[in-house]
């Protein structure tokens, strides 16, 4: 009796046998057997199922700094589930955070030893923002910033915050765009504003000596600048720091389901961050890579440093991005930092992981930008 079998190695299509049933007249009700229990079996694994978990209360780590234990401490964003029903709704709750912003920006650009100084760049608001020092290696540098704000937020001045602490840290000059917003302006304004800056900028400085940065929606933009001035064949800055980029819109990705009611500032997808995306995307296609900068081809990246903490909602859209540049042969460095929620690394000027995260951005940028 001859019986030849071919067995497949684990993790490829189910056993299959080669029988001889002419031979050995027994074997072909043998082999039918064998082949209706190995389509059972395939027909009867189970799908991959959600995970339950049971209800926990998550304590405020002890490994942080004392500072950064009160932002991770405080209340959920008052407003996360506030969702306005028109655009004068949306225009008044912008301004609150407009408002308290401005209250702030004094006393951290005192701290920080930083100028501030409004600009009109073709026709686009910007913001000069300069530190009192400016080391040697940095005089011919130029970072361009756009802000986050989840597309909708800090207008005028209230948006140069990021910028403040990238300069004050960083010793850079820096020019903070004012880029046009919803609901009056929904997408391509931001992107279209953030471009005119950047091409101005090319002839301000050598691109070699630049860098674009931002996070959340600034991290998104940042992506987004990228892929356009590919598209268009534009000169690449020499360095990016995407920060918690908003770089998927659509929902997908693990921590939205992980860190949602974790992270106190974003709190939970669909919430108010998310609706004021829906202003700025305005009905478009949400895997279009403008948009959802991860769906884009990162080919041809310059070097980029990503930024986010371990209780961050856009901790997936974070880790994904960083993924996307690797398998794309791009240099990109990813720092998570303890306990964070959404870009809570530029929230407290006194805070230790602050400066640590500026300081690792500074050292990124010095690495990769011209002198």
């Amino acid at each position: 009796m001859k019986i030849r079998s071919e067995f497949t190695r684990r993790g490829s299509s189910p056993v299959h046998l080669s029988l001889r049933p002419w031979r050995v007249p027994g074997l072909a009700c043998f082999a039918a057997a064998i082949a209706l229990m190995a389509s059972h079996a395939v027909a009867q694994t189970p799908a991959a199922a959600a995970r339950e978990l049971p209800a926990k209360t998550v304590p405020v780590p002890d490994t942080v700094s004392p500072q950064m234990q009160k932002q991770i401490a405080a209340p959920l964003t008052s407003t996360w589930n506030v969702i306005p029903t028109t655009a004068e709704g949306w225009k008044e709750q912008v301004n609150a955070g407009y408002q308290a912003a401005m209250k702030a920006l004094p006393a951290l650009r005192e701290t920080l030893g930083v100028k501030v100084e409004p600009m009109t760049i073709d026709g686009v608001k910007a913001y000069r923002v300069t530190p009192a020092a400016i080391p040697r290696e940095n005089r011919n540098r130029l970072l361009v910033h756009v802000h986050g704000g989840c597309f909708v937020s800090f207008p005028g001045e209230s948006g140069t915050v990021e910028a403040v602490y990238m300069a004050g840290f960083g010793g850079f000059k820096v020019i903070s765009v004012d880029y046009r917003m919803p609901p009056d302006h929904p997408y391509p304004a931001g992107l279209d504003d953030a471009m005119t800056v950047w091409k101005a900028a090319t002839k301000m400085a050598p691109p070699k000596n630049m860098a674009i940065f931002g996070s959340s929606a600034g991290g998104n933009l940042t992506l987004a600048m990228v892929l356009r001035a590919k598209q268009e064949k534009l000169p690449l800055p020499a360095a990016i720091a995407p920060g918690t980029p908003m770089s998927d819109l659509t929902g997908a990705g693990d921590s939205f389901h992980t860190n949602a009611m974790l992270d106190n500032v974003l709190v939970a997808y669909g919430a108010n961050c998310d609706k004021r995306a829906a202003l700025y995307t305005n009905g478009r296609d949400l895997r279009d890579p403008m948009l959802s900068p991860v769906y884009g081809d990162m080919r041809g990246f310059p070097p980029a440093i990503l930024t986010t903490g371990t209780r961050d909602l856009l901790l997936s859209n974070t880790v994904r991005v960083h993924r996307k540049l690797r398998e794309a042969g791009v240099e990109a460095v990813l720092q998570v930092f303890e306990g964070q929620s959404h870009a809570q690394y530029y929230r407290d000027v006194g805070a230790p992981e602050t400066k640590e995260a500026f300081t690792e951005i500074a050292r990124f940028f010095d690495k990769h930008l011209g002198k």
